[in-house]
This record gives structure tokens, C-alpha cells and sequence, in this order.
């Protein structure tokens, strides 16, 4: 069963990322066109990240249920994952690629072509730009290198059952950190595994496993948890690489709490009147395409910018203004690509990968 809040967050959080990466964009706008523009300092916009790291957790815990313990399950879950992960991200890394070698101007720099690079980011597998930053050729990459080491640990315990996958999965990822914060010079894909916030996934693997075992809060509760979360997020600062996962994933947590233990009964009333179920229709069918959304915006928020700086538009339209339609073509373009391109192609890879019938995983 599709959790709605969930998918709703979904979009929050990667609403909270186009923003973020947004207000860069409008920033050299500004700058171009003599305008003063200062970021938005309401939240740590990065932050939608985190979300997404313990929605992750939390949902691949809660969506595997029909796996474990079953024969194949492992094969099973790694195939939907990568049917859902791979496809879209190939597709937008070789489209880099070919910004890369075609237009080089448009990009930032400190990309590398080097084949063995370009393998390393088609396959997850952390490297060095030349800069000495372990980023993937297309750099939003770098989370997806962490979702990927998430699910290769979550699938080696799979077979021994919910609370024993769960635990595993919390020492596992504890100890690698454990292991970075003491052990200098480790290789490149154990220091880039190692970063404590990697440790978000463990947060809501750990609500997963409270919610299988029947935790459900009133609406008032979570409302409260939702505001608190919002509010924590807002004084959070910017932490360092340890204390992330205190400062956002904190907080994170009690948004994905909020939208994640609602009594059943509770969800149905957003049915309940025609309007309110078109707002719930468009949050869901937005947080469907969060992942679309997450990989294209970086092309669409710079194609915008360049548009209306070469137009001569950014005086009159402004930074806001442009942050606003960089918003809003960004949402418009995730649905279409989510529709069009990410579903075929998922629908495609997940029959090659696993003919049979299989448990519908998010």
C-alpha cells in the first residue's frame, strides 16, 4: 500500500533541493545582471536530502515485506532497485556527457572524462574528481552512490527477517562509521561509505521496523512532530560532516514520522471531498516523480538561466522571479520525464531483471 504522506514528502524534499540548488543559479543571474540577490536563509535547503535518506530507509524496510526470508528474495529486491535507480540516472549522466564534450562552458568544471571515471560513475563505485572531491560525473550522483551501499547492506540481510535485516543494517553502518572516524587514509569508496550520513538510513530503517510493529500516532501528534521537525530544520545551522546526521537527520526523522505513522482510517479522509482529493492526487503524483525531479532540475534550472540572461529578461523577471520559473518548469518537467521516460523504462528493465510477477516495491 502506497503511504501518501510519504509521497508527499517525497516532493517536499526534493523541493527543498531544487531550491537549494536554485538559488545558485538566480544568484549568478543576479550577478550578470548587476541585481543584489540574497539567498533565502528559512531553512538549510539541503537539508531534502537527509529527508530522502531516511524516507529511503524507511521505506525499502516497509516495501519489502513480501521478501524476507523467501527464496530469491535478494535477487528479487536488488533487481527492482536497480530497474528503479539505473535507467533514469544513465540516461541523464550520458546527456552530461555529451553537454560535457559539446559545450563545456555551461557546466561548472573539475569534471573528469577519463573512461575509468566515467565507469566508476555509471557503476556507483565513489572516485575522485581531479579536484579531489569524491563526486560522480554527474554530481547529484553522490547520493545515489550512498542509496546503492544502503541497498547492497540491507540485501545481505534480507533473508533473516525484518528485525534481524534492521539490526543488521544499524551495526553495519555504525561500525563503518566507527571505522572512519578512527582508522586515517582509508581507500576512497570505504572513506566515502564511512561519512556519518550515511547513518540516515539507519533512522528510518529503525521507524520502519517501529511501524511493523504496530507504532501509529493521533493527528494532533503528528502534526506537532511535522512542526518541531520544520522548526529544528530551521535552527539546525550548517553542521559539519558529524553532526549531520544529529542536525538534519534529526529532524528529518520527525518529518518522515509525521507522514509515515498515520492510522489507516486517518488517510482515507483525504478522500473525503473532491477538491481535497485533487490536492492529494497532485502531492502523490508529485512525490511520484520526485526522483525525476531530483535528477533533471540541475538541466533545467541552468537552462533557464542561460535563456533569460541571453534574452536579456533577467532585469525585468528579476532573481526571484527567475527562481520561481526555474521552480516551476522544473516540477512541470519532472512530470512529463517521470511519465514519458522513467516509467518505461523501469516498467522495461524491472521484466528483464525479474520475468516473474512481482511484489510491487516504491
Amino acid at each position: 500500500m502506497k503511504l501518501q504522506a510519504i509521497q508527499g514528502l517525497r516532493a517536499v524534499a526534493a523541493g527543498l533541493v531544487v531550491i537549494h540548488h536554485g538559488q545558485f543559479e538566480a544568484a549568478a543571474l543576479a550577478r550578470r545582471a548587476g541585481l543584489a540577490f540574497t539567498p533565502s536563509p528559512w531553512l538549510p535547503w539541503s537539508a531534502g536530502v537527509d529527508v530522502f535518506f531516511v524516507i529511503s530507509g524507511f521505506i525499502i524496510v516497509h516495501a519489502s515485506a513480501p521478501l524476507y526470508g523467501r527464496t530469491g528474495g535478494r535477487a528479487r529486491f536488488l533487481a527492482h532497485r536497480v530497474a528503479r535507480l539505473v535507467p533514469l540516472y544513465w540516461l541523464v549522466t550520458g546527456l552530461y556527457l555529451a553537454l560535457a564534450l559539446a559545450v563545456p562552458s555551461l557546466l561548472n568544471g573539475g569534471e573528469s572524462l577519463a573512461p575509468g571515471y566515467v565507469a566508476a560513475s555509471l557503476l556507483f563505485w565513489p572516485a575522485l574528481r581531479p579536484d579531489g572531491i569524491p563526486q560522480p560525473l554527474y554530481g547529484l550522483g553522490w547520493t545515489l552512490n550512498c542509496e546503492m551501499f544502503f541497498y547492497a547492506v540491507f540485501a545481505l540481510g534480507l533473508g533473516w527477517g525484518r528485525g534481524r535485516a534492521v539490526a543488521w543494517l544499524g551495526a553495519a553502518l555504525v561500525g563503518l562509521v566507527a571505522v572512519g572516524l578512527t582508522v586515517p587514509d582509508l581507500p576512497t569508496p570505504l572513506a566515502f561509505w564511512s561519512s556519518p550520513i550515511i547513518l540516515e538510513f539507519a533512522l528510518g530503517a529503525g521507524l520502519a521496523l517501529a511501524r511493523a510493529h504496530g507504532l501509529r500516532l493521533s493527528a494532533p501528534s503528528r502534526l506537532a512532530l511535522a512542526g518541531l521537525g520544520f522548526a529544528c530544520l530551521a535552527g539546525a545551522g550548517e553542521p559539519d560532516a558529524l553532526w549531520r546526521p544529529l542536525a538534519y537527520g534529526g529532524p528529518a526523522l520527525l518529518l518522515v514520522a509525521a507522514a509515515a505513522l498515520g492510522r489507516e482510517r486517518e488517510r482515507e479522509l483525504g478522500h473525503s471531498t473532491a477538491s481535497q482529493g485533487g490536492m492529494v492526487a497532485a502531492v502523490v503524483a508529485l512525490g511520484d516523480a520526485s526522483y525525476a525531479l531530483y535528477l533533471i532540475h540541475p538541466f533545467v534550472l541552468r537552462g533557464t538561466r542561460e535563456a533569460l540572461d541571453r534574452l536579456g529578461l533577467a532585469g525585468s523577471v528579476g532573481p526571484w522571479g527567475a527562481l520561481g520559473l526555474m521552480l516551476v518548469l522544473s516540477v512541470a518537467a519532472a512530470l512529463v520525464v517521470a511519465r514519458f521516460v522513467e516509467a518505461p523504462l523501469t516498467r522495461a528493465v524491472r521484466r528483464r531483471l525479474d520475468p516473474g510477477v512481482p511484489p510491487k516495491t516504491a
